[in-house]
């Protein structure tokens, strides 16, 4: 959490004008936090002075200081906006734990009007999430809280398919309810005849999902279907990263939503930390690894079950087999066209031979122009990055000597309207920072290897990614590759679109993450699988109870291993043994 210093004020003397200070932090919450504090500090005629932090610093912050002459208060701090502290948060969790025991989550009704609601706020509201979501990912800062027309093309395209992926979502959700309840039969043993038994998926109660910046509302709603689906009282943490997302999620869901079991929770550090704090029956987290490692600690503390949706550094294995030009075209669409490669599944790294990578260089060029012009930098087809943070730590990544002589594409870059051009490497050290840590950015190195086997290796020294793909013509190296790279998932011959088919799990491995959603996976995420055996009150053998005999230890040992011969073996008095 950052905080503010007011310790340069307090030296002063009280007689002087009163101060309100003013701190925005638009990279932690986009919020404004109003603290005031008398200051004897001398302004001009207007009464006004504004400070900015020194210029060799990013400017993520603001201060600004508003005095007036009329106040006369004690030395005094206070916050004007009531927080969202740990308090408020157990009490939250209480009124959504007493909602939930009223069993209205629970049953079938509640959860289709839910859904059903979702789905109508999409459709009504989907142009207030298109501008949400431009506001958040397309205009560097400076720009983010005005009103701007939509005009990003690939903003639009963007926006509207993952609008399409929340309805298809609700549709399927809606349509496979009753099937998804319905408890699945199970099978019983000779040990207990008679008898009969069932699997009944049962909600977990209050569980939170904590969303992530990349993709705020997909992200966002889907995993709050799931939880719905099955049947739970849900709090939505989205991330202060799109604060205009964030917010359109607040009012669409106090708007849509049924409160008393359905809430968003806004807030950056602090607001989290109070959430984690709690008791909950599951944590769902989309982000990083680091940060996954202390949602993790947090749920322990309660022995709290968490999925992790994380990330890692997704290869891209080709071959010198393939179809060229298509394979550049769909690793342009994992890459650049996935939110300019910020997006966890996105191509983090090619490994290729050294006889091949000059031919597919070249490829991915021509590939480049075609979806981004001859200057991707001027393109309204390609998103900008996120924040000047990540900025930062792109270009650093891009400066690091042992890789800043190893661009062979692109390279270009503008602070000020936070864009970096679609940027290839070849090359590259394996110790480098680029090949250490996701990259999550549009910086994409190209390592070369001797045979295309021997990048299974490669891949296997390295943390389990989200995401492996392949694109050749063997068949043989097809089943090599799945046999032998353990992902999250897998895409053959092309990239990111295992994520579109419901029926197919996605989550991670290790340290990409554990858990997984997507369709029936997601209702399954957030349900408790409860094993019930029904018995009457007949065929109650005295074999069960003792004492035991000798004769019914036979009997015993004859059922326990199985085989009706021998049962009738034991029940006749004779025995193998």
């Amino acid at each position: 959490m950052r905080s503010l210093c007011v310790e340069p004020f307090q030296n002063f003397s009280s007689q002087l004008p009163f101060v309100t200070v003013l701190w925005n932090s638009v990279v932690d919450t986009g919020a404004r936090r109003t603290l005031t504090y008398c200051s004897p500090w001398k302004t001009n005629h207007k009464h006004e002075a504004v400070l900015f932090p020194p210029p060799s610093r990013p400017i993520h912050k603001s201060l600004c200081i508003c005095l007036s002459s009329s106040a006369k208060l004690p030395i005094m701090m206070e916050e004007k906006k009531k927080t969202f502290d740990a308090n408020e948060a157990a009490l939250l969790v209480k009124e959504l734990n007493e909602s939930f025991r009223t069993g209205k989550t629970k049953s079938y009704e509640w959860r289709v009007s839910q859904l059903k609601s979702i789905e109508k706020m999409v459709v009504e509201r989907e142009k207030d999430i298109c501008e949400a979501l431009y506001k958040d990912l397309s205009k560097p800062l400076f720009l983010r809280f005005k009103s701007i027309p939509i005009s990003n093309i690939m903003s639009k395209m963007l926006a509207f398919f993952l609008i399409a992926m929340v309805k298809s979502s609700c549709k399927e959700a809606l349509k496979e309810l009753k099937h998804w309840m319905k408890p699945e039969k199970a099978k019983t043993s000779m040990e207990t005849y008679p008898s009969s038994a069932e699997i009944v998926s049962e909600p977990l109660g209050a569980v939170l999902v904590i969303s992530t910046w990349n993709y705020p509302f997909a992200l966002s709603v889907k995993p709050v279907i799931g939880a719905i689906t099955a049947g739970n009282a849900t709090v939505l943490k989205p991330s202060e990263i799109a604060p205009a997302t964030s917010s359109l999620l607040s009012k669409l869901f106090e708007e849509y939503l049924d409160r008393s079991a359905v809430r968003v929770i806004e807030g950056d550090v602090p607001q989290t930390t109070a959430l984690l704090e709690q008791k909950w029956d599951k944590i769902f987290y989309t982000g990083s690894p680091r940060v996954g490692h202390i949602i993790m600690t947090a749920a322990a503390k309660h022995l709290t079950p968490v999925v992790l949706e994380l990330g890692g550094k997704c290869p891209a294995v080709i071959d010198s087999d393939v179809d060229l030009q298509v394979t550049a075209r769909r690793i342009v669409a994992g890459k650049w066209q996935a939110n300019n490669g910020q997006a966890c599944i996105s191509v983090d790294y090619i490994i290729t031979t050294k006889d091949f990578a000059p031919k597919l260089i070249d490829a991915l060029r021509k590939g480049i122009e075609e979806c981004f012009g001859t200057d991707p930098m001027e393109s309204k087809d390609i998103s900008r990055i996120v924040s000047s943070n990540h900025f930062s730590r792109l270009q650093s990544l891009m400066d690091e000597y042992k890789v800043y002589n190893k661009i062979v594409v692109g390279g270009q870059r503008n602070q000020k309207e936070l864009k970096i051009a679609p940027t290839i490497f070849l090359d590259v050290p394996g110790d480098s920072q680029l090949m250490q840590e996701e990259i999550f950015g549009p910086l994409l190195p190209i390592i070369t290897v001797e045979n295309v086997k021997d990048s299974i290796d490669l891949i296997n020294s390295k943390p389990k990614p989200l995401a492996a793909y392949l694109f050749t013509n063997n068949d043989k190296l097809k089943n090599y590759f799945v046999q032998s790279v353990s992902s999250g998932g897998m895409a053959i011959n092309d990239t990111v679109l295992h994520v579109t088919v419901s029926s197919l799990p996605f989550g991670g491995v290790g340290e990409s993450g554990m858990g997984s959603y997507h369709g029936k996976f997601s209702f399954d995420a957030f349900s408790h699988k409860k094993a019930v055996l029904y018995r009457s009150f007949s065929g109650d053998s005295s074999v069960r109870y003792p004492p035991y005999t000798p004769e019914k230890q036979k009997l015993i040992k004859a059922v326990t291993n199985g085989g009706i011969f021998n049962i009738i073996l034991a029940l006749m008095g004779w025995s193998r043994d």
